[in-house]
């Protein structure tokens, strides 16, 4: 009897459709399924007491009709939101580092329940603001953020309130946690290298604000350890940084590069700033390549086509993505912080 009700209930399948703007739920899956709800619940989570081939028709069916959880049931069902919150100052959009680190995210994502937010924050704000809100309205189960400082109010705060997290960036805080960072000391230590094998002696490095920033220290560190070991000198910029307009870069390259202690090498950590750079460098009537030499870090592919002169290393953004919303949903599973923390190194194949 109970075989001839589950042959009526599939044979209805075609004949079901889910009227426009009405929500797919689990009972039209089962409906269309011949199974139970209860079944159909566990065959979505994956449940290992459930077939494969029971769990392939569900999923599939859910697939077709558009079917998405109710994420208000599930948080009360389960107290989780089922999602996880990027935290990204507004300037990280330039030359694609936004979309490409989303894009990575989002391909691990996309395999499991949860659901990406972006949540921006302006550098003339507090940090604390856009993390404070997450914690206390419990918007999401973990979060992702950048432009770790050495001691990060952010990293201590989360910490102490248990939530789920992983950086982009490293701290000096004596606190273990998740993260996924550029080796950015082996990559100023080498495109120093680089710019000394081209005979340039004077040698400027184009970096973060200060070193309230991580990335700043190994920055300069890698700089400056291999300006020393090359015995070059090396030739400070004064009054911008990476944070500083595209247009204000420009305007004050085009001064320093017409003045008495001009560089003929520099090293820059953004694309965007590298562009602003050469348009500096070109309004003083000189040209890349032949009176000065600029290696960047890139996230995209453009500066190669803007200026093949250029000496680039490739920073695998999508790359960093991936393994921070891996490092967040395993450090919501409990897995210790320590496991959880990985690096990307710039290749010296890449040099062009």
């Amino acid at each position: 009897m109970k075989a001839k009700d589950d042959n009526q209930r599939r044979s209805g399948e075609a004949a079901v459709e889910v009227t426009e703007g009405e929500r797919p739920t689990l009972k039209t899956i089962a409906f269309m399924a011949g199974l139970g709800v209860t079944t159909v619940s566990r065959a979505l989570k994956d449940a290992p007491e459930i077939g494969q081939a029971t769990k392939n028709r569900v999923q599939l069916i859910a697939k077709q009709i558009g079917y998405r959880p109710n994420r208000a049931g599930v948080r009360l069902r389960t107290g989780k939101t089922n999602v996880i919150s990027l935290v990204l100052n507004a300037q990280s959009s330039i030359m694609g580092l936004t979309s490409n680190m989303v894009y990575g995210i989002s391909e691990v994502l996309s395999q499991t329940p949860y659901h990406l937010t972006v949540t921006p924050y302006s550098l003339e704000n507090d940090p604390m603001q856009p993390i404070r809100y997450i914690v206390e309205t419990g918007s999401a189960d973990g979060i992702i953020m950048s432009r770790t400082e050495p001691d990060d109010p952010r990293v201590r705060y989360l910490t102490e309130h248990g939530i789920p997290f992983a950086t982009h960036g490293r701290t000096e805080m004596g606190i273990e946690h998740p993260f996924h960072d550029f080796d950015n000391e082996a990559f100023a230590y080498l495109s120093v290298k680089s710019l000394l094998a081209r005979g340039r002696r004077k040698i400027a490095m184009l970096a973060g604000p200060s070193p309230a920033v991580t990335y700043y220290r190994h920055l300069d560190r890698g700089f400056s350890r291999s300006i020393e070991e090359g015995g070059a000198v090396g030739v400070t910029f004064s009054g911008i940084d990476v944070d500083t307009s595209l247009g204000r870069i420009r305007d004050r390259m085009e001064e320093i590069m017409t003045g008495p202690n001009r560089p003929d090498g520099i090293v820059c950590c953004s694309g965007g700033a590298a562009i602003a750079l050469v348009a500096g460098i070109e309004a003083a009537g000189l040209k890349i390549g032949e009176d000065v030499d600029l290696v960047s870090k890139q996230s995209t592919d453009v500066l190669k086509w803007f200026r093949p002169q250029i000496i680039v290393f490739n920073e695998d953004v999508r790359h960093a993505g991936r393994e921070l919303a891996r490092a967040v949903l395993r450090r919501i599973a409990g897995v210790d912080a320590r496991e959880l923390q990985s690096l990307s190194y710039p290749d010296e194949h890449e040099l062009r």
